[in-house]
């Protein structure tokens, strides 16, 4: 193993760049793996542009997620020539994150990849899908049964969207995508029918005319209280995001007058046995041929040019970092 590995820093006067870095500058961890691949995510833009206090200490390598091969444990959870992947659990954040040759985590954190997935397959998926995952298995718990009413998925082309898409259409859901882009990629994951943002109509009543059995939404803000207002007797309305807003304005109506629930979903501090159900979930319900279609290829040179693209709303799917 050579002396140096590269990573992508950023440092306390808020630059960025690719560095070399020692095996001895690495955290705390009793697991050493070698990244093969890494992912990017909305969060790791706002931390490379300083749009969002993300970053909570300095210098700090970001990337919420990667998949690679244990090359040194100590854990008897995983051994040398392990294929591992990581989410969130503050990398990227707090401790040194996935966009680099090497990461040196707590073994608590990884999961063994899932058989059904290759490491760049996993990273293709990566935190989003990982996160629409639990999104769905969310929305599902409470609307049981697919209907002939409308389930909306909001910011549909991003990462968690688009995956939330075709997990709901692969379970028979009825879905309405949200979206700025291109309707084609979504009716090929599923979607049935697309709204364009610009002509989704706001409303500010505490109630409106019920449209949406459910819901899952990465945006936030004036569109999240359009949604409650518009959610159906009973239903669901499961939210991750805040690309939008993270402000949210409604009242207590949709909840005591139509039984709806808003759910929050956590995908950084979700327990093992949830990180495993969601992949397990991923491996029964997605479809994997979609997986060429949604990602785009970059590497650490390109993360400054696609931090500015994702903020501006200009990122479709996923994009995959190959680190090796």
């Amino acid at each position: 193993m050579k002396n140096t590995f590269k990573a992508f820093v950023i440092y306390e006067d808020k630059t960025c760049k690719i560095t070399n870095m020692n095996f001895s500058e690495l955290m705390e961890g009793n697991v050493l793996i070698k990244i093969h691949y890494t992912s990017f995510n909305y969060k790791d833009g706002l931390a490379i542009l300083n749009k969002a206090p993300i970053v909570k200490r300095f210098p700090m390598i970001p990337g919420a997620d990667f998949s690679g091969v244990v090359v040194k444990s100590s854990s008897k959870k995983f051994k040398k020539g392990d294929k591992v992947l990581c989410n969130g659990w503050g990398i990227g954040e707090k401790h040194f994150g996935g966009f680099s040759e090497y990461a040196q985590v707590k073994s608590d954190w990884l999961i063994h990849l899932p058989n059904n997935f290759s490491l760049q397959e996993a990273m293709i998926i990566g935190a989003a899908g990982y996160t629409a995952a639990l999104c769905v298995q969310e929305l599902i718990k409470k609307i049981k049964k697919p209907s002939t009413n409308n389930i909306l998925v909001t910011g549909a082309s991003g990462g968690v969207g688009c995956i939330a898409v075709n997990l709901l259409s692969n379970l028979n859901y009825k879905v309405v995508a949200l979206t700025n882009k291109d309707e084609k990629f979504l009716t090929k994951l599923g979607a049935t029918s697309i709204i364009k943002r610009d002509s989704f109509n706001y409303s500010k009543n505490p109630l409106s005319k019920q449209k949406w059995q459910g819901a899952i939404d990465t945006v936030g803000g004036e569109i999240l209280s359009t949604i409650l207002a518009e959610t159906m007797y009973d239903g669901i309305v499961v939210s991750t995001g805040l690309a939008k807003s993270a402000t949210l304005n409604t009242t207590v109506y949709p909840f005591i007058l139509r039984n709806i629930t808003l759910s929050g979903i956590d995908c950084v501090y979700a327990s093992y046995t949830k990180r495993v159900n969601a992949w397990k979930f991923l491996e029964k319900y997605l479809d994997k041929r979609i997986l060429k279609e949604i990602k785009v290829s970059k590497s650490f040179n390109d993360l400054h040019d696609i931090s500015n693209q994702i903020l501006k709303g200009q990122i479709r799917g996923r994009t995959l970092i190959k680190v090796i």
